[in-house]
């Protein structure tokens, strides 16, 4: 058995240990299954501290931010045509991206971050994208208050 002093030890050790952070993949692809120009998975869910790794498996797709999602005084996210960009996600949130030459046709995502609610500012700023972008958004911040 374990003196008393060394399982003390060692509990106040784990719990003081630092948590480790989450990585998560978005990839951004031509197709998947039957969808074309999607972010996969296109709604991530992760705790603040936790990297969102944008990993471009076709050419020709970048990832930046759609105005009006985020949180107050975070940087927007601009990833490069092709490029793989890790971010960071420190504040809780819910970031929204589009491909920029693919939003016409419904290429968005969301990355929740911590638990929030959909704030008023990106429900207004859906409004102002495109029908099958607008359509897909709607869908994917119904996925918000799950778990």
């Amino acid at each position: 058995m374990f003196p008393r002093s060394l399982f003390a030890f060692a509990t106040i050790l784990l719990l003081s240990s630092p948590a480790v952070a989450g990585e998560v993949r978005m990839e951004m692809r031509n197709q998947s299954g039957s969808e074309r120009f999607v972010y996969e998975p296109d709604f991530i869910r992760i705790s603040p501290g936790d990297t969102v790794v944008f990993v471009p498996i076709d050419k020709g797709h970048n990832a930046v931010s759609i105005d009006g999602f985020g949180a107050d005084g975070d940087q927007p996210i601009n990833v490069g045509f092709n490029k793989e960009v890790s971010v960071t996600f420190d504040k809780p949130g819910i970031y929204g991206v589009k491909c920029t030459p693919h939003v016409g046709l419904g290429m968005v995502g969301i990355i929740v971050v911590g638990e929030v609610e959909v704030p008023e500012a990106a429900r207004a700023s859906i409004a102002k994208l495109p029908p099958k972008a607008r359509q897909r958004l709607e869908l994917l911040l119904g996925q918000v208050g799950r778990s």
